[in-house]
């Protein structure tokens, strides 16, 4: 898998808890574009980002996702991640299907989970996450739109569409939540959410923030879509890092 790590140059302290990003469906280190550099600013503290296998600059997947690919990233990919870069105290933040994974890390390491920071995550099946995915796959069947995805995953861009569309579409899926996980969550958590969000509504962060068992704090971003670290990046680095400020005193 590939890494990638971000940090302040005058940056000393090596007890400084990193933030640790969890990409989309189609996502990749790459398409974090600036946002790492904007973080790193807004919080003083390094950034980490990596591809899950299949994406980006890692190794294909050898094979489909299951249904519990979700809740199994904080117990085998990021495992892995954490021990190979030495990750102790970690901040966890996840973009979409990678919010669903950033609260698995969560639950699944409680003391060493400080905080918490889901941006457009879905925690169940909604109708307009199912509406929301079959436009973008009938978008992704004009010709020429899958090179969109050759610039960032190569000869794994089929793979990866297959993977998002394919996994959330199918009937077996359905009833995924994550329910079981969020109980877990001890620790504080902004739940971060686009009021124009194509592919869920704000009933997804109210879930999230009713489940989990440490402080919540919900912003609901108006004029905002999916994408909020895309669409107003500045302002989502901001925000994160005031409320990591008040909420650890770091």
């Amino acid at each position: 898998m590939f890494a990638k790590h971000w940090r302040l140059a005058s940056q000393g302290r090596s007890d400084i808890a990193p933030i640790v990003l969890f990409h989309d469906s189609l996502g990749c280190v790459a398409l974090w574009r600036d946002f790492p550099e904007r973080l790193v600013r807004a919080t003083g503290r390094p950034v980490i980002a990596y591809d899950r296998l299949g994406f980006g600059r890692s190794d294909p997947h050898p094979g489909s996702l299951h249904d519990d690919f979700i809740r199994d990233e904080a117990r085998d990919a990021f495992r892995h991640v954490r021990d190979r870069l030495d990750i102790g105290r970690f901040v966890a933040f996840g973009h979409s299907v990678g919010g669903g994974m950033a609260v698995g890390c969560a639950a699944e390491y409680p003391v060493e989970c400080i905080a918490l920071v889901t941006e457009s995550a879905q925690a169940f099946v909604e109708d307009r996450t199912i509406q929301g995915i079959l436009e973008a796959k009938r978008a992704f069947e004009q010709p020429g739109a899958i090179d969109r995805l050759r610039r960032h995953h190569g000869d794994k861009a089929e793979w990866v569409l297959g993977a998002w569309t394919d996994t959330w579409l199918a009937p077996g899926f359905a009833g995924w939540s994550l329910d079981d996980d969020l109980p877990d969550v001890e620790c504080p958590a902004l739940v971060l959410h686009g009021d124009q969000d194509e592919f869920g509504s704000v009933l997804h962060p109210q879930r999230i923030a009713a489940l989990t068992q440490g402080k919540s704090t919900v912003e609901v971003l108006q004029g905002i879509g999916h994408v909020p670290h895309r669409e107003a990046g500045e302002r989502v680095a901001e925000l994160i890092g005031a409320w990591l400020a008040e909420t650890t005193g770091t």
